[in-house]
């Protein structure tokens, strides 16, 4: 029998961020697909197996779970490269997306056929069956709407299968994805475990263990407000907006376009010309560096000052609140403008991660810490036990 495998996975707007095991290999896949045919034109086919598979994710998916059963799609970089890449829409729900469940299809399918689970998944004739303990979670406005059940449910019911297509090294393998449990996770709570406990759940931070704290989670489709009190989530006072940053980005995108002439390929471009460490807010126009800071300075300002009202009316109505932190990939984006707007304006007490790469995978940390300890709860190692049974006995 396979054993199950832990995975913590965050399907973020801008990408996919992935743990797995025992923290042994982590995915960041940009979230863009694109349908395409069996046969995609390859130059250079017989180097395809020297390339790297996330430049080359080339799959056809199976599950009842879909609404487009059997599609085959190019995924993330390969996508980000193709006449008809599709992002999610603002005001969609991530729960009830099958680009939601292609790219949390792709990144266990990427796990499962390395060779270091060799020993841990069964393989007969290419074909890998690979059983899954998730961690995930979704926008705390659709956990309040009760999305989170089905959303799981579908998970849990059946087989999903990815066959890897023209994709270099895994060519002609298929994977079928059993799920032997799914933990769905509201993000806003999310975000708080990661804040003050390790991957044991244990307190780390206990400085803001007992305060009235909020976290502003900026996504790319949606920002959750979470209020914590006593150590727990207020669900009725938490929060839930279709305000993301995917928007602005697209925007910003088009007014290049219109402008400049530049096409970007994704709202990823997008962000690398705003948060790279050179020559931010610059482009390459025929060969000169030219500034774009006029037109990212006017949107993401906006898009600022919306995320700051939000702000101001949650801590209005928890009037007893000590600090904001503002996290996500969204977060990073706006933290100039949000720092700005705070400084002239209120003053409010409020935090950034200047760590980016702590920011933007917080909320798989999160999941991987809420996973890790369910299944260390609920399937003991043996090992552990007989550590126990010894110091006892000392």
């Amino acid at each position: 029998m396979s054993k199950t495998r832990i995975a913590a996975v965050d399907v973020g707007n801008d990408s996919i961020k992935a743990l797995f095991g025992k923290a042994d290999f982590e995915l960041n896949i940009p979230n863009v697909i694109a349908r395409d045919t069996e046969d995609r034109p390859v130059i250079g086919i017989e180097d395809l197996n020297e390339k790297d598979p996330l430049d080359g994710i080339h799959i056809r998916v199976h599950s009842p779970a879909l609404l487009e059963n059997n599609a085959i799609y190019r995924v993330g970089n390969l996508a980000t490269k193709s006449n008809n890449p599709n992002e999610l829409d603002p005001g969609s729900s991530k729960s009830e997306e099958d680009q939601t469940l292609v790219m949390l299809f792709a990144s266990l399918a990427l796990d499962a056929v390395r060779e270091e689970n060799a020993h841990s998944f069964k393989k007969t004739n290419n074909v890998v069956d690979a059983n899954y303990t998730l961690g995930t979670g979704l926008p705390l406005r659709e956990v309040k709407e009760g999305k989170d059940v089905g959303y799981r449910s579908q998970l849990l019911s059946s087989v999903h299968q990815v066959e890897f297509l023209v994709t270099p090294k895994y060519q002609g393998i298929k994977v079928n994805i059993k799920f032997d449990e799914v933990k769905v996770y509201p993000e806003g709570f999310a975000a708080y475990i990661n804040l003050v406990m390790d991957n044991n759940l244990n307190i780390i931070n206990r400085d803001l263990v007992d305060k009235s704290i909020l976290i502003q989670d900026i996504g790319g489709l949606s920002t959750d407000i979470a209020v914590i009190k006593n150590r727990n989530v207020d669900d009725d006072k938490a929060q839930g907006f279709n305000l993301g940053v995917a928007e602005s980005l697209e925007q910003i995108r088009e007014e290049i376009r219109s402008k400049h002439g530049v096409e970007l390929d994704s709202r990823r471009d997008v962000v690398d010309i705003i948060t790279k460490k050179q020559d931010r807010n610059h482009i390459m126009v025929r060969g000169s560096r030219t500034s774009v800071h006029d037109i990212t300075d006017r949107i993401l300002m906006e898009l600022a000052k919306k995320q700051y009202r939000h702000l101001r009316n949650v801590w209005s109505k928890n009037s007893q609140t000590e600090i904001c932190y503002f996290v996500g990939g969204g977060a990073m984006v706006l933290k100039d403008y949000l720092k700005t707007l705070n400084n002239n304006l209120d003053g409010y007490n409020i935090g950034f991660f200047e760590d980016e790469k702590e920011s933007i995978w917080m909320m798989a940390n999160a999941y991987y810490k809420l996973i890790s300890a369910f299944e260390k709860a609920n399937n003991p190692d043996p090992k552990d036990k007989d550590k126990e049974k010894k110091a006892v006995k000392n």
